[in-house]
């Protein structure tokens, strides 16, 4: 019996006539609807013709998570008082509860993609609703640009809606343009408000650190908790608290010891009958409902009054060129914060606190970053090179992918046989599509499947396509075991994707890997500490499965020891173990979890198994390199003979006559390295340096830049025929580089000649002494005794410029300096000769120095 007491109470139900003749009319829309006004539940089942007069219409809806999907069809199949399973269905991966008369299906996005690469055509479908787009999934993005596809080629009488509370409206609405040329998709507003909440800002107090990576602060949970405590006593009802992660549940439900409520936890890892439990509402107790970001969305957690929101969320990072993911802590986002609100007004008007300063809310991103932007594309570019769009640039997406992302998902595909070189899907990789995990796990599933059984393959891809919990340990043989024999949640989550797995991987016909795949091969060599793998199969142990099928969905994790606990993946990143690890000993690990934090160094292993060297060569074949290496290290030339896999070198032996061209490469990197200075400079090629500067700052070309960088740069040029001669660092240091910087002078156009004429190393002055020139500084510089430059009034230039004068007094020490000599025989001499007469009566002091006669001499010496 439908509750209708219940549907009239729902606002959005007003905005129901108006959708559905915009579809009629268009075959497209938009439905913008704020949080808990019925968008989830009430819509589908119009657009079915479950309630009011329409027609009857299969209708196939889309949600972002399985709690979602089955939270919203147990709600409509409440409102139709109905079981799950009649009318209103739903299917998740590896569960589905349909029947006959079934004509609203809730779906994964990950399920609709499924279904669309299997049936384009989504036969026996009439309407489409992606829900809650603006949290902007991968999947959900790709499903709209698919459907759109569908629409304008083969089905334009399917209908397709993009429903969300916060979404920009508009940018959906010009995505979904109408294929006949009509226009952008109507956009159809609810106006219902639902009851609405009061917002409180609880800013927390001054000296909170930001967080990062998944670290928080600890302080800040102790501010939420309280939080949370002063909201209970301060309302009635329920209360359901965001927090960014797992980790920061479990701290804050510690905190909440003794509080008078139900403490609960909700994440999208807590059993099944935990989430719905939580869904089905208390019995008569208060509850406290900490909860990730799965519960901002698409669902009412019954009794709910009462919201305290930490201002935190998680999104992932991907570092594409180590292969290693990571979660950032990051600000909640408007659209995010706006749906979290809209949870404590679902039943009533309710109550929020936000864990932040109002003056915060401005500076809050206006929606979440879109995960195409920031996520692995492995799958995504697969899914789009089945769809027959390799470059994804024919498909309607808000965000186009980044180039970057894109290049690197495409290496893998291809270094697992899944696409071709031109990006093309293979039969192989059409077949990994199909699978339903990321295509690294399917080319495990697939090429484990044929060493190891489908099954124990299936176990182990199942075990890594969701991590299992941190209780369960980071050796992942271990873990294995603890699934097979464990009653908790996740291993019954788990056996239910080895079975779904392993129907999949034996339906999938017989196993050929592709050409540069890496094939297995049972009679691989093992060698090495690690588990030992026998060529039967059958007979395999478990740890040596579990290493397997790891390292041959994740060959560049394949790590050798360094030291305790301490690894080189064959990627270049090293790894570390926890104190506490049982891995720490084992020579090889194929790394299945890890990440990098924020200016960290090292990974993190979180989870691995023990692999021996034979293992590792076969997993990571394709990563393997046999030849001469000649390079810098350490200050001089390395040649060396070196087998290795990626940058894990396998076996070292030195090389005796390595080939010039590397070793001249090598040289030139060591030069480019520590710098010129390597070479012999004496004090006349630093002076020959130092004037084809100064002649190349003043005159220009064709004089050359002798700068460092400049040297570096034409290196092949100016130091041959001495550099291809040298074999290590000490020929660099027995190299003149004065007589090798003679060869960038310019002899072509004869300017070379003048070089003396232009930069003289010395200048002759009154004296007849020739005194070199300093041409380091801005201005060269003439340093010389003042007695010697009696009866010059001009200032000696070179290429045009005023030398600099030193003037010294018969000691040698300065006594002034200038730039205008016949300036200082007027003004400045005067003095000096006051101050240095009676310290050096033996020396000349003539009263007009411009007419005196220049001398190195005393005196005395000069009446001789």
């Amino acid at each position: 019996m439908i509750r209708t007491d219940a549907i009239e109470r729902l606002p959005v139900r007003h905005a129901v006539p108006e959708l559905l003749s915009a579809l009629d009319g268009r075959g497209t829309a938009v439905l913008s609807a704020p949080p808990g006004t019925g968008k989830t539940t009430l819509v589908p089942l119009a657009l079915a013709g479950l309630t009011g007069a329409g027609p009857r219409r299969r209708v196939l809806v889309a949600e972002p998570r399985r709690m979602a999907v089955r939270a919203a069809a147990r709600r409509m199949a409440w409102l139709l008082g109905q079981e799950v399973g009649d009318a209103v269905g739903f299917s998740v991966r590896g569960e589905r509860r349909t029947g006959p008369g079934t004509v609203v299906e809730v779906v994964t996005t990950g399920v609709l993609l499924q279904r669309l690469q299997r049936d384009p055509e989504l036969a026996g479908v009439d309407v489409v609703l992606l829900d809650e787009c603006h949290e902007r999934h991968l999947d959900a993005d790709t499903a709209i640009a698919f459907l759109v596809d569908v629409r304008a080629a083969l089905r334009p009488e399917l209908q397709l809606i993009a429903a969300s509370a916060t979404s920009d409206a508009e940018a959906w609405s010009q995505l979904l343009t109408v294929a006949d040329g009509s226009g952008p998709a109507p956009v159809v507003r609810s106006t219902g408000q639902g009851h609405g909440a009061a917002i409180h800002y609880a800013p927390p107090p001054a000296g909170i650190r930001p967080a990062h990576g998944t670290w928080v602060d600890q302080q800040l949970l102790r501010h939420v908790a309280a939080t949370v405590r002063l909201a209970l006593e301060a309302h009635e009802g329920d209360l359901l608290c965001f927090l960014p992660g797992t980790g920061e549940i479990a701290r804050t439900a510690g905190m909440l010891d003794g509080v008078d409520a139900e403490v609960l936890q909700l994440h999208g890892r807590a059993p099944a009958a935990v989430q719905d439990a939580v869904l089905r509402g208390g019995e008569g107790h208060r509850r406290v409902v900490l909860a990730t970001s799965v519960a901002e969305s698409s669902l009412t957690v019954p009794g709910v009054r009462i919201v305290v929101d930490s201002g935190l969320a998680r999104e992932p990072r991907v570092d594409h060129a180590r292969g290693l993911g990571s979660l950032a802590t990051v600000a909640v986002s408007d659209a995010g914060a706006t749906q979290r609100l809209g949870r404590a007004g679902r039943e009533a008007f309710g109550t929020v606190y936000r864990c932040w300063a109002p003056a915060d809310d401005v500076r809050r991103p206006r929606f979440p970053s879109p995960e195409i932007k920031i996520a692995d594309l492995a799958s995504f570019a697969l899914r789009a090179a089945c769809w027959g769009d390799p470059t994804a640039r024919g498909l309607a997406l808000l965000d186009a992918p980044p180039a970057g992302a894109m290049a690197a998902a495409r290496s893998v595909l291809t270094a697992i046989g899944a696409v071709d070189e031109d990006g093309r899907a293979t039969e192989r990789g059409a077949r990994m599509a199909r699978l339903g995990v990321h295509p690294r796990l399917a080319r495990a599933l697939l090429d484990g499947a044929a060493e190891v059984g489908a099954r124990r393959a299936a176990e182990v891809v199942a075990l890594l396509s969701e991590e299992p919990p941190r209780e369960y340990g980071d050796d992942l043989a271990a873990a294995w075991r603890t699934a097979r024999r464990g009653g908790d949640g996740y291993a019954a989550r788990w056996r239910q994707e080895v079975r779904r797995l392993t129907s999949a991987v034996t339906g999938a016909g017989a196993v050929s890997t592709a050409p540069g795949a890496g094939a297995v091969s049972t009679s691989s060599p093992s060698s090495g500490s690690g588990p030992e793998a026998p060529s039967a199969s059958g007979s395999r142990s478990d740890d040596a499965v579990a290493g397997l099928v790891t390292a041959l969905a994740f060959p560049e994790r394949v790590a050798r020891a360094r030291g305790e606990g301490s690894f080189l993946m064959v990627s270049g990143t090293r790894a570390e173990l926890g104190q506490g690890s049982g891995l720490r000993s084992a020579g090889w690990l194929a790394v299945a979890v890890a990440d990098r934090p924020v200016q960290a160094a090292s990974a993190r292993v979180r989870l691995a198994a023990v692999v021996d060297e034979g293992i590792a060569r076969v997993a990571a074949g394709s990563l393997g390199a046999e030849g001469e290496e000649v390079h810098w290290e350490d200050g001089d030339v390395v040649a060396r003979e070196v087998e290795r896999l990626g940058a894990v070198e396998l076996s070292v032996r030195p090389l005796k006559q390595p080939d010039p061209a590397l070793v001249r490469r090598a040289l030139l990197d060591g030069l480019a390295k520590e710098g010129i200075g390597l070479l012999r400079w004496s004090r006349e090629s630093g002076g020959l340096r130092e004037r084809l500067a100064f002649l190349h700052r003043t005159l220009g070309e064709p004089w050359p830049d002798v700068s460092d960088g400049a040297l570096l740069a034409r290196a092949e040029e100016w130091l041959e025929p001495e550099l291809s001669r040298a074999r290590r660092r000490a020929d660099l240091g027995r190299l003149d580089a004065g007589q090798a910087l003679n060869r960038l002078l310019p002899w072509a156009s004869g300017e070379a000649a003048r070089l003396d004429e232009l930069a003289p190393e010395r200048i002759e002055v009154p004296s007849g002494s020739r005194i070199r020139v300093e041409y380091g500084g801005a201005q060269p510089v003439l340093a010389v005794k003042l007695q010697e430059m009696f009866g010059l009034e001009g200032t000696p230039e070179v290429a045009g410029v005023p030398v600099l004068i030193h003037l010294l007094s018969p000691a040698g020490r300065p006594t002034a300096v200038t730039a205008d000599l016949a300036n200082f025989w007027r003004e400045g001499y005067r003095a000096v000769r006051a101050e240095l007469r009676g310290r050096y009566p033996k020396h000349p002091w003539p009263e007009d120095p411009s007419r005196a006669e220049p001398t190195r001499h005393t005196n005395a010496r000069l009446k001789r």
